[in-house]
């Protein structure tokens, strides 16, 4: 039996963070949002441990809240296609030539466009804190590891894109921590400029290492497979995939709600014999893999439930998951869909972080 404070698997989390953020693109009511907002946060304050990726979380959260301003900002200058009664200020207007036609400078901002700009730009900003919460939860190092050996490669990139974030966020805070105990400055501009070039200097030395290290353990070397086997796993990776393509467009569809669950299981089974037999290039052995437990198929689990709930809410009643603007009207609160939401919270109470004497291995 493993125990309680064995770390959960790494897919599970993003399975997790995913189904969270699906769950946002189905909504632009802001309450349910920042339901899932709070939801995400909690479970990242009581679950990630004190790792070099869990502090991207905060970069996540200023970068939503700067998508959102954004979106507001262009809301105010560019103006928006919403029509409105309730103007709020009248702004100078540019003429611009016939060919802009439909795109105008400044002009009339009514509380309609601003509240629609809000409400768009809130589900971006929430879906951008949901993958946040991915990157401060998962190891990177272990779910490289728990890839398929077709995908080991692909993996490979995408890890070490996703570990830039959190080791570029360390590598700030480090060297300002360093400068305020030196006595210098650590703000503006000046400071931004003397931060800057050792943080490129870390990247650059990282990635060499990275580089060697690479060399140093065989990647990009393939094993011999019979030319049989290489068509048939092209045949069946693409296959599958075109087949959950059409499968997720029927089930977005009404029309195809009747083929789109079959030609979706199909398509995932074709994909996963593809990518299992494209692991024969790729030989490579895992020590210590991590096992899916039930604690981390609840923890997916739970994000999983949330998504089909909203998915559910969506067909049942959209109105309220999508809240009117023209007229204005106040959002209200979906009970079903927030207590749904709620089922994202089980997380924090299967995977507490661990107390400071025990440390999580890196690999």
């Amino acid at each position: 039996m493993p125990s309680f404070g064995q770390p959960i698997h790494p897919g599970a989390w993003w399975l997790w963070s995913l189904s969270l953020g699906i769950a946002a693109t189905r909504t632009t009511n802001p309450l349910l949002l920042a339901l899932l907002i709070t939801t995400s946060a909690y479970v990242v304050a009581a679950c990630r441990r004190p790792t070099p990726w869990s502090r991207s979380y905060t970069a996540f959260l200023k970068l939503a809240l700067a998508v959102l301003l954004i979106r507001l900002l262009f809301a105010l200058v560019l103006g928006s296609p919403i029509p409105g009664s309730h103007t709020l200020v009248t702004l100078p207007e540019l003429p611009l030539p016939d060919w802009a036609q439909g795109i105008r400078l400044g002009g009339r901002v009514t509380a309609e466009s601003l509240v629609f700009a809000l409400y768009d730009g809130l589900k971006l900003a929430t879906l951008l804190i949901c993958v946040g919460a991915a990157n401060a939860l998962a190891n990177p190092h272990r779910l490289l590891k728990s890839l398929p050996g077709a995908l080991y490669e692909l993996g490979v990139a995408v890890v070490v894109a996703l570990t830039f974030a959190p080791h570029l966020v360390a590598d700030v805070q480090r060297l300002r921590a360093a400068r305020r105990l030196r006595g210098r400055p650590d703000t503006g501009v000046r400071g931004l400029l003397q931060v800057g070039l050792p943080v490129l200097e870390g990247a650059l030395e990282r990635s060499v290492a990275l580089a060697a290290a690479m060399d140093a353990r065989g990647y990009g070397r393939t094993a011999q497979v019979p030319p049989r086997v290489r068509r048939t796993t092209t045949a069946l990776t693409l296959g599958g995939l075109l087949g959950v393509c059409a499968g997720t467009y029927g089930l977005l569809t009404a029309e195809g709600g009747t083929y789109g669950i079959p030609v979706l299981l199909a398509g995932l089974a074709a994909a996963l014999a593809g990518l299992r037999l494209g692991g024969r290039r790729t030989p490579r052995t895992r020590y210590r893999p991590d096992r899916w437990t039930v604690r981390a198929l609840l923890v997916a689990g739970s994000g999983v439930a949330v998504a089909a709930a909203m998915f559910l809410a969506g067909a049942t009643d959209p109105a309220a998951l999508h809240p009117g603007v023209v007229p204005l009207v106040a959002p209200t609160l979906p009970l079903l869909p927030a207590a749904a939401i709620l089922l994202g919270l089980l997380p924090a109470f299967l995977a507490p972080a661990p107390s400071l004497s025990l440390k999580e291995p890196s690999s």
